[in-house]
């Protein structure tokens, strides 16, 4: 099946030659000839250069532009989809993206395909068919093919007018309906997928201005902020719940949040609002108790998945404005330390000004707060009750005994290897000592897993005794 002749037979036979394309063929046999090209494009490295050579990318590209003929089959749309996905994947076809998107002017003509989908839909006041999401979810794929690590040809206008056009699209694949719920998270993913490779500059796209036709009804109130229509960044934000709940690939959609907000103060102002709002009675709880956004974000704070836990860190600093006092008020020291470890801030007197942000604090004390904020241990984030002194009572003779063990102690599980102690150096970050005599010197320490030495990492249980170590 991978000589030459059988190949150009497929490709006749799905209709993706110049001379086959003047000729009428049955449905079922261009889809059959599609199908047979897929799989052996997906297996073959010989099929897949002789297919991105021999006119069947152009052919592809050209059928685009019937995709609005109501007498062309979804079958043939999808495997044409798929056959163009494959073609601009793989690493043997990497010299096939600029060609379709510059030479064939493929992104415009993907693009005007989703617009028609949704234009489509919108006219008949009904929701995307399981069929129609499928399709826009494999040109969203190819999209994403045409965009990663492909720089922009030229800083043109028409270069910019694609992606201001492309991001609002997304907006509205973001917020249009599905037939299922399954595929409208599944249409998400791949939105997000490509929003990731969009250039920041155009995420302000994403927010149009409100109108009062926009408002439609009471569970729609909370839409505006700052004179902007804010539902896609909902649906953002609805989405990035949907994935903490099951738990399942976090990373897109935390890379995702976390360039939005760095980039655009309207969506950082907007999402923290929205996850980390004023601080009320929950102090009682531990910030990883509880089913809000806040809750399930600081859960992952101490994630063994590093990518994830350091996506989750680094929104929720961006949130604060990366003021480390703001990070320990709504997360905890426990929960941050590893960021604050990592940006060398563990001196919390330290100013980090990485990020431009504005004066305003956005941070007023609720009323329940201010009233318990003073019994707030800064460790676990959460109000607790006056505890009484473990060493009330005691002599200076039982006091020095008590410290003594827990130096012979904390020696004997550093040469065991089972902690390196720690003191926090002139730039902020954890430095290793040899001895746990040296912690003498400077009158403080941190215990950490011998690597990696990223911080701190505390039991859900709480013994405030535990929380004075280093004093």
């Amino acid at each position: 099946m991978l000589s030459e002749n059988d190949l150009q037979i497929l490709m006749s036979g799905a209709k993706l030659t110049l001379e086959a394309m003047l000729y009428s063929f049955q449905h079922r046999v261009m889809v059959e000839g599609q199908k047979c090209l897929s799989n052996l494009i997906f297996n073959s490295t010989s099929a897949q250069v002789f297919c991105s050579k021999s006119g069947c990318v152009e052919g592809v590209v050209q059928r685009l532009k019937t995709y609005g003929d109501p007498e062309l089959k979804f079958e043939v749309k999808f495997f044409d989809m798929r056959i163009l996905f494959l073609l601009t994947a793989l690493p043997t076809c990497v010299h096939t993206r600029p060609r379709v998107r510059y030479e064939l002017h493929g992104f415009t003509y993907l693009m005007e395909v989703l617009d028609l989908t949704l234009r489509g839909c919108e006219e008949l006041s009904k929701p995307l068919s399981d069929h129609e999401v499928d399709l826009c979810s494999e040109i969203l794929k190819i999209l994403f093919n045409l965009t990663v690590a492909l720089e922009k040809k030229s800083a043109d206008e028409e270069e910019d007018a694609h992606f201001m056009r492309l991001v609002s699209i997304l907006r509205d694949l973001l917020l249009c309906r599905t037939a299922t719920k399954e595929k409208k998270y599944d249409l998400k993913s791949h939105t997000v997928n490509l929003l990731i490779n969009i250039p920041t500059d155009f995420y302000e796209e994403l927010l149009t201005p409100l109108n009062e036709s926009d408002v439609r009804g009471v569970e729609n109130k909370d839409i505006e902020f700052d004179g902007k229509n804010m539902e896609a960044i909902l649906a953002l934000l609805d989405f990035l719940q949907h994935r903490l709940e099951a738990k399942e690939k976090l990373t897109p959609i935390l890379h995702c949040m976390v360039e939005a907000s760095r980039h655009n103060r309207a969506i950082r102002k907007f999402c923290r609002m929205k996850v980390l709002p004023p601080l009320r009675g929950e102090v009682r709880r531990l910030p990883e108790e509880g089913n809000t956004l806040r809750n399930r974000l600081c859960k992952l704070l101490t994630s063994p998945v590093t990518e994830v836990k350091d996506l989750v860190a680094h929104f929720l600093f961006i949130l604060c404005k990366e003021n480390v006092e703001r990070m320990v008020k709504y997360t905890g020291y426990g929960n941050c330390s590893g960021l604050l470890a990592q940006l060398g801030l563990l001196k919390l007197n330290e100013a980090y000004t990485k990020g431009e942000y504005s004066s305003d604090s956005e941070d007023s004390d609720t009323e329940e707060y201010a009233e318990l904020k003073e019994k707030v241990n800064p460790v676990t984030g959460r109000w607790e009750e006056d505890k009484p002194n473990p060493m009330e009572g005691m002599s200076e003779e039982q006091k020095e005994y008590e410290a003594e063990q827990l130096l012979k102690t904390m020696d004997k599980l550093h040469r065991q290897g089972i902690i390196q102690p720690c003191r926090v150096g002139e730039d902020g970050k954890p430095q290793p000592v040899g001895h746990v005599l040296e912690l003498l010197e400077s009158g403080g320490a941190s215990a950490a897993p011998p690597a990696p030495t990223m911080g701190a990492t505390r039991s859900h249980e709480t013994d405030s005794s535990r929380t004075h170590d280093t004093d």
